[in-house]
């Protein structure tokens, strides 16, 4: 496969993203009724995962002329990062070894459509708040898409992504030849700093046949860091 990684570059948006736009942090936009995802921790307690990012998928489709990815739709990503992101309360984070089935989690809704303000009525953004009813999740930014040099995404959030920072020739099993989804890297901002263990990045892995399949529930999650 051939296609280039998809650099994510973040920028703070005029106005607040439109339902069902492509966005980082911030909040999901969800079917109505559709719970936020959430998972149980060694001791049976409930706890949120944390909200990466969603891409609007037709916000990506002159970047993917091999239609690696479906060119329609929501894709959402969540994972257990919480102590990265400085929240030590959720002991549950993923760590250098190969994540669980549970530890990331990528939700996909394929009847969403290109993001403007009067579609997508059947969505609403789902928002975390503490016990002073303030936001729990860093401000959102807007997506831009871009494919650059090779040289030029290594460090940065990109889709399909090569596995540049990977000092071994494959993954553990069971992921073995298995690629990057979404790779998501260390970043700072004025509300919040994003530390994977020591500027390292994590990777959202997929098996080509869940690819091609545009499958995304079997997604598993990888730190790497030097």
């Amino acid at each position: 496969m051939n296609t280039k990684p998809i650099k994510l570059t973040l920028e703070r948006p005029y106005d607040k993203v439109p339902r069902c736009g492509s966005r980082f942090w911030g909040n999901p936009d969800l079917p109505v009724g559709y719970g936020y995802p959430s998972f149980e921790d060694e001791d049976g307690e409930p706890f949120e995962y944390q909200f990466v990012c969603q891409i609007n998928l037709a916000d990506i489709a002159e970047f993917d002329p091999e239609g690696l990815l479906p060119h329609k739709g929501l894709l959402s990503f969540f994972a257990k990062i919480d102590r990265y992101l400085g929240h030590f309360d959720n002991g549950t984070s993923l760590g250098l070894a190969l994540g669980g089935p549970d530890d990331v989690k990528v939700l996909y809704f394929p009847d969403v459509v290109e993001a403007a303000d009067d579609v997508n009525a059947g969505f609403a953004e789902l928002v975390l708040v503490d016990d002073d009813e303030q936001p729990l999740n860093p401000r959102e930014w807007g997506i831009r898409f871009n494919v650059p040099d090779s040289a030029d995404y290594a460090d940065d959030h990109a889709l399909l992504a090569e596995p540049v920072h990977r000092e071994w020739e494959d993954w553990d099993e069971p992921c073995s030849g298995w690629r990057i989804l979404l790779q998501v890297d260390s970043c700072f901002a004025e509300d919040y700093e994003l530390n994977f263990i020591d500027c390292g990045v994590l990777d959202f892995l997929i098996s080509p046949e869940d690819l091609a399949a545009a499958r995304f529930d079997r997604v598993r999650g990888q730190i790497l860091s030097t």
